[in-house]
């Protein structure tokens, strides 16, 4: 579409990149076929083709509002209809550019600051984050459901990890929420790797991928933590690490796009594109592994959960169901697997209301085949969809490693 930026947009460090990106979107709605939230309240302002138009006019000087900024906060950042767009329209980046355009001109109201700088102060901090979730079980019947649906409803514990070092190793992410939400989760994947001759190395110093800060208004700390966790990886990079492995599809997609949001970094660009290469999700590693040789033949009715990280973000979708189907689970069909289930990282703390009825549908869907047990690849969905109450969520690895002879 035809885009003549104002002079002070054509200051902001990303405007190229944005005017590039406005210019490919032929404006034709295919988007908005697929989008949750446009499916859900029937807005053009709520999909992404409204969306775009919304940061075409603040970005060519229009008036910013808080409507601005509501219908972009409604965003789950789920990147269907980049899966969608016959033009390969960028989309989540032009949406983090006019975000951080909008928040920076639109003061939020007191309460949406408290509660989005409180979860920036607790999610990305491990140990904070494992008391707040110990404090909230021991109380867990005095909590209202809101916040109940939020803490898991049984904590696998985790098993020990192998002790052997093996000539073949991998760094793995532990991340900020899933040892306390699902502490088997990175577990069980060291475990089947170790069944592959491949070791699980950690670095201490690696923290939150970054994802949680960039996504609430936050966009400079979230790349200092990639940074930091750049110079913690940087070692066993040079030391012959072969991928930088991640259980959580949500931080997979985060850290693959590290490449790309610190290239006019002198300091870490070359870095950066390097760890972006090395990052793989837990999916990508298996599948190329003799997987015969782990004697797995299982028979479970599963139904499986793609994450918008992993269908749309990373491209990557129908990767996991093949891999359970070739181990002998009996994967239930899946109708509109493409939706999001309403998790989006904080989304669920800070749009409840879509959240809660996105999960609903999700869980109609994932019920209608009638597995025993649904599975995912991400700790935001688990966490949200076993927050229902219904069929139990857990991680797909936790069922892998357990079939294991």
């Amino acid at each position: 579409m035809q885009t003549t930026l104002s002079e002070s947009a054509r200051h902001l460090p990303r405007a190229a990149e944005a005017e590039s990106i406005l210019r490919t979107c032929v404006h034709c709605g295919f988007c908005n076929a697929t989008c949750p939230t446009y499916q859900l309240l029937g807005d053009e302002l709520d999909g992404p083709r409204g969306r775009i138009y919304l940061i075409k006019q603040v970005l060519e000087g229009n008036d910013v509002t808080q409507k601005t900024q509501q219908h972009l906060d409604r965003c789950l950042s789920c990147r269907n209809c980049e899966t969608t767009c016959p033009s390969g329209v960028d989309y989540h980046n032009l949406l983090d550019i006019g975000r951080a355009v909008v928040d920076a001109a639109v003061p939020r109201p007191l309460g949406q600051r408290l509660l989005r700088e409180g979860l920036r102060q607790t999610v990305p901090h491990p140990d904070l984050f494992k008391g707040l979730v110990n404090s909230g079980q021991v109380f867990r019947a005095l909590l209202p459901g809101p916040l109940q649906s939020k803490l898991p409803r049984r904590v696998y514990p985790a098993k020990p990890r192998p002790m052997t070092l093996r000539a073949r190793q991998v760094l793995m992410l532990e991340g900020c929420v899933q040892p306390s939400l699902s502490p088997n989760t990175n577990a069980a994947a060291a475990r089947v790797l170790d069944r592959l001759g491949i070791s699980v190395i950690g670095s201490r110093e690696a923290g939150c991928c970054g994802a949680v800060d960039y996504h609430l208004d936050a966009q400079a700390a979230g790349l200092d933590r990639a940074r930091r966790n750049i110079d913690a990886w940087w070692p066993a990079i040079e030391q012959g690490a072969e991928a930088i492995v991640q259980t959580a599809s949500g931080c997979g997609a985060f850290i693959k796009d590290y490449g790309h949001l610190l290239a006019s970094d002198p300091a870490y660009a070359d870095k950066a594109k390097k760890v972006s290469a090395l990052a793989r999700d837990l999916v990508e590693v298996l599948r190329d592994e003799p997987l015969e040789q782990l004697g797995i033949h299982a028979s479970q009715r599963l139904a499986f959960h793609c994450p918008c990280t992993l269908q749309h973000g990373q491209k990557l979708g129908g990767a996991v169901e093949a891999l359970l189907k070739k181990f002998g689970f009996n994967l239930t069909s899946v109708p509109d697997g493409h939706l999001c289930c309403g998790s989006a990282g904080t989304y669920s703390l800070t749009q409840p209301e879509l959240s809660r009825q996105l999960r609903d549908n999700k869980l109609n869907a994932l019920e209608s085949g009638y597995p025993e047990i649904i599975v995912t690849a991400n700790i935001g969905c688990q966490t949200h969809l076993d927050g229902a109450g219904r069929t139990p969520v857990r991680h797909w690895i936790e069922l892998v490693e357990a079939a294991l002879p």
